[in-house]
């Protein structure tokens, strides 16, 4: 494959980071800084990008793909904390403080993401009030959404929180498609396949989803959120 010229490599970061909550504000001069130091990495689907515990490459950007955060048990369990496509970042929390990677990513799909690094995200928050504040908007919305899925473990059955899982995946895009089967749902569920599949035929015996082939179908999302206990 042909390697893109610097100006369409400059071009096609800062569209990435224009498109974050984090750099939104951002002005472009600085902006076309960040993109010059930025790093394209590319992955195939199954590729481990890194591991808990490994020093930190920096913030990631994804482009184009999907992939899944997870931790896994000292019993070789794995639980997905989040799973993320286009748009998205990960590995935040080491990138803004040079700790090691807090969790473990893999790829789902084929795809390409942007690197920064800490030193270059910090520089670039030393220097932009705004950005910082993004970035701070942006980790008190990943600390909610952590929280909801304590919650849901400890407090509602498997049912409700496919219920909630599936509401999700009509608002955000990285949260379907093939590549989300339903072995990864359960575990991001905190569960097993087959009770995903005895929790969708529940669902399905009540009117609120139907399926349409391997597709599911929101017949009822009023009813899907009673379910989910929203």
């Amino acid at each position: 494959m042909k390697e893109a010229t610097t100006t369409n490599r400059e071009f096609t970061v800062t569209r990435v980071l224009k498109a974050h909550p984090y750099f939104a504000t951002v002005p472009a001069a600085q902006l076309e800084e960040l993109a010059r130091q930025a790093v394209r990495r590319t992955f195939s689907a199954g590729e481990t990008l890194f591991l808990a515990g490994e020093p930190s490459a920096g913030l990631w950007l994804i482009e184009r793909g999907r992939v899944k955060a997870y931790k896994t048990t000292t019993e070789g369990r794995e639980h997905v904390l989040h799973l993320l496509g286009p748009g998205d970042s990960f590995n935040d929390a080491p990138a803004l403080d040079g700790g090691v990677n807090a969790a473990s990513t893999t790829a789902l799909t084929e795809g390409v993401a942007w690197v920064l690094s800490a030193a270059t995200l910090q520089a670039a928050l030393a220097q932009n009030h705004e950005l910082a504040l993004g970035v701070i908007r942006g980790l008190n919305q990943r600390i909610r959404q952590l929280a909801l899925q304590i919650e849901d473990l400890a407090l509602r059955s498997v049912t409700a929180r496919l219920a909630r899982f599936l509401l999700q995946q009509k608002e955000n895009p990285s949260l379907s498609g093939p590549a989300v089967t339903r072995a990864l749902i359960a575990t991001h569920l905190g569960t097993t396949p087959e009770t995903v599949s005895r929790a969708l035929r529940t669902l399905e015996e009540t009117g609120a989803i139907a399926f349409d082939r391997h597709r599911i179908v929101i017949r009822d999302p009023n009813l899907l959120r009673n379910i989910a206990l929203l």
